[in-house]
């Protein structure tokens, strides 16, 4: 499984989604990436695909960042959770 998160701007809680295989997961961030850096489309839509009624429809305008990791069963090597603000702990 792996996951894409979407920062917000101004929210310190990060919006996730789950896709099934890496080539989900980079389709997604590739369209999220691309939508931060043109502003087009004005909102963009992505789903989960481990819980299928899970959509999030962001303002494009309101994105941060945007990144796609590996799901894990532990914090991982360096004793921290996957994300933008795990270093702010």
């Amino acid at each position: 499984m792996y996951i894409v998160e979407l920062a917000l701007k101004h929210t310190a809680m990060p919006l996730t989604v789950q896709k099934k295989d890496k080539e989900a997961a980079d389709a997604t961030y590739e369209e999220v990436r691309s939508a931060i850096s043109s502003g087009n489309p004005v909102m963009i839509e992505v789903a989960c695909d481990k819980v299928t009624d899970k959509k999030i429809a962001i303002a494009v305008s309101e994105l941060a960042a945007v990144q796609v990791y590996e799901k894990s069963g532990s914090a991982g090597a360096s004793g921290r959770a996957p994300g933008f603000f795990a270093l702010a702990e």
